[in-house]
């Protein structure tokens, strides 16, 4: 058996716009189901609108992955200050820079991208749908 995780991405009402970006940025297909295909009562008691998702995600030919719904007007949400960051590391520089340059627009950068003491690229940035992603090209382990 092999396991794999995978970052799930809490919205409301954001997440195919942000899906549709996150596959700009590092490329593949966004998969997406509506509240409307689900048909689920639990979803409509908690007003989920029919057009935005119940489930989606992107999954590219590089190995990324991320999933995302949004969460229904009826349920809590809190996305929280810096509950989560989601972390993309490569060992190609001019591949993370690419990412990081389409995560940038329209955001806020937290920490430059560049070296780093600990690593030979580094950077943080919080897309415009403000999840927080930390890039970086780490060094080979020397135990």
């Amino acid at each position: 058996m092999s396991v794999t995780t995978t970052t799930h991405l809490n919205f409301r009402g954001q997440a195919r716009a942000a899906l549709d970006h996150y596959a700009t940025v590092f490329g593949g297909e966004v998969m997406a189901f509506t509240f409307a295909q689900g048909g689920d009562e639990q979803d409509a008691a908690d007003g989920a609108v029919p057009g935005q998702l119940k489930w989606g995600g992107v999954r590219a030919p590089g190995g990324f992955s991320v999933m995302a719904f949004d969460v229904p007007p009826g349920r809590p949400h809190d996305p929280g200050t810096d509950a989560v960051y989601v972390s993309v590391r490569g060992d190609d520089p001019a591949e993370l820079t690419r990412y990081w340059a389409g995560l940038a627009e329209g955001g806020t950068v937290r920490t430059a991208l560049g070296p780093a003491g600990y690593a030979p690229l580094y950077g943080m940035v919080t897309d415009r749908f403000g999840v927080t992603w930390v890039l970086d090209v780490l060094p080979p382990y020397n135990g």
